[in-house]
């Protein structure tokens, strides 16, 4: 579908809370879009629904192309849960389509990781904190101790509070104050 500024909310933003939307930023003068447009195009067509696609000609949508901050083009940025949550640059092969798409698709790594916490039994007040959605305690939580514990211990804790970061978005401010806390701790 081609979207604008006065439709993208709905058709993107909104959307890709119910599933994922893949923004294809492209104009009719680019000649690499026109070669990525059919790969993207023939991924999205292979997920049968499971994500939509999206084209904004940024010529047509200056604001959006602003907004996003598109340097270049193609600009490829996937959408989920309202935001951005992966993009790339350039024309692209159809093997890294394929796994911008299945990475977009596949689910956020910390439900993946609370998956694994909880059937590992390990930071079990973390895990609670989380399945609460109580995501400044469970960052809390893992900063403790996180100096004293056994270097693969401090590993896991980094992966888990990385995932909490790119869950909540880089600009949260739990995720500026507890990054530059977690960045003090580990160094």
């Amino acid at each position: 579908m081609d979207v604008t500024e006065q439709t993208f909310e709905l058709d993107v933003v909104e959307r890709s809370r119910e599933r994922p939307v893949v923004v294809d930023f492209w104009a009719a003068w680019c000649g690499p879009c026109r070669a990525l447009a059919p790969v993207l195009e023939a991924e999205i067509e292979r997920r049968g629904g499971a994500v939509l696609l999206a084209k904004v000609d940024v010529d047509a949508s200056p604001g959006l192309a602003a907004t996003y901050r598109v340097q270049g083009i193609p600009a490829v940025k996937g959408f989920r849960d309202g935001r951005v949550a992966a993009e790339f640059v350039g024309a692209q092969p159809p093997a890294r389509v394929a796994a911008f798409v299945d990475e977009l698709l596949a689910p956020p790594r910390l439900e993946a990781l609370a998956a694994e916490l909880r059937a590992s039994g390990e930071l079990p007040e973390v895990l609670a904190a989380l399945e609460q959605g109580d995501h400044e305690h469970a960052l809390r939580a893992l900063l403790d101790g996180i100096g004293e514990a056994p270097i693969e211990e401090r590993g896991r804790r980094r992966e888990v509070a990385v995932a909490i970061f790119d869950h909540l978005g880089q600009d949260d401010p739990v995720s500026v104050s507890y990054r530059k806390r977690l960045a003090a701790a580990l160094f």
